[in-house]
């Protein structure tokens, strides 16, 4: 019964079908028909136009994003936890050609306004001091917490008056929506970012992320070659853009979403107090003794030790609800 990651779950029937569609021959990299329309599908989703792009990782979507923001000399701030300082081997660095992470602190791996401002005014004005250029966040965040609309707009005005390029980690941004029951324009553009790298393999698909550009037609345009440069133009992009827009029709990645988000809340109402954060998302993290742990193993859970004395559950789009409820009985039975 495995709880590990959603990155290990199956991709949804509607992106396995739509591989199957697109199994024919047509043109190359990004020329075909269904990478053509992104741009359209996307732009109807967040109400403005935009530009989209498919990349094979959320690896790739991120720092392809803070190249577009941030040039080598300059630096991007960051939550100490975040997914780009933590968990992607230097990617960001080497696509930015050496930009600096600038890290800041803040509860549940979220960015206050005071703590940002605060990061700003540590930074001085000169040719002898990395200068800031980017801000980058994650919805919803490691420890599973969504920024609000207005949360996300209180950093925007920062960003803006600092001119700074606001970038957005939405590896599970479909289960920050769900959460945040908004539209996805309210809580991106609307709310000042600028490229919003949107996760999809995590929710059902199978290989595919997409990276948005709200407005920034120059920095867009320089991302295709970005893009090819770094090695993520597949030759058969066809199959990328079939399994995005499998999932943008009707929804399904906001049904899947919430279906994990679902699952989480049923497991969170049984572990109570053992909760070391708010479940927003469709992530729990848990306070347990080394031995319940192993308990928890040895009736078959498959789960991430985290932290001395704590443990991440990640409950899938298409967790079984026979496992769910086992979890949970077993955690409520600790």
């Amino acid at each position: 019964m495995r709880f590990f990651s959603d990155n290990a779950a199956s991709a949804c029937p509607e992106v396995m079908e739509a591989l199957h569609a697109a199994n024919h021959h047509d043109t190359a990299y990004d020329g075909d028909a269904l990478s053509q329309a992104l741009d359209a599908a996307f732009s109807d989703l967040f109400e403005t136009k935009v530009k989209a792009l498919w990349v094979s990782t959320g690896t790739a979507a991120n720092s392809l994003a803070l190249a577009a923001l941030c040039p080598p000399y300059g630096g991007i701030l960051c939550h100490r936890d975040a997914h780009i300082q933590n968990d992607e081997c230097g990617a960001p660095e080497f696509y930015t050609n050496g930009a600096k992470l600038i890290l800041g602190e803040g509860a549940g791996a979220k960015l206050s306004p005071e703590t940002v401002e605060s990061m700003l005014e540590r930074m001085p004005d000169g040719v002898h001091w990395v200068q800031p250029h980017a801000l980058s966040i994650t919805n919803a965040t490691e420890y599973g917490l969504a920024y609000t609309p207005d949360e996300v707009a209180a950093l925007g005005a920062i960003a803006k008056a600092k001119k700074l390029g606001f970038h957005m980690d939405g590896a599970r941004f479909a289960n920050a929506v769900a959460t945040l029951d908004c539209t996805p324009a309210a809580v991106t553009w609307k709310a000042g970012v600028d490229v919003l790298s949107f996760g999809f393999v995590k929710n059902g698909g199978m290989s595919a992320e997409a990276l948005i550009f709200f407005g920034h037609e120059a920095e867009a345009r320089a991302t295709l070659y970005r893009r090819k440069r770094a090695g993520h133009l597949l030759s058969k992009g066809r199959y990328m853009a079939a399994q995005i827009l499998a999932m943008l029709k009707d929804d399904v990645w906001l049904r899947n979403a919430r279906a994990s988000n679902s699952g989480a809340q049923r497991v969170a109402g049984a572990a109570g107090k053992r909760l070391v954060h708010p479940v927003e998302a469709n992530e729990l993290f848990l306070k347990v003794s080394q031995e319940e742990a192993a308990g928890l193993r040895a009736k078959g859970f498959d789960f991430y030790n985290w932290a001395p004395g704590e443990i991440r559950l990640v409950v899938s789009w298409d967790q079984r609800e026979e496992d769910i409820d086992a979890l949970a009985a077993a955690i409520e039975a600790l």
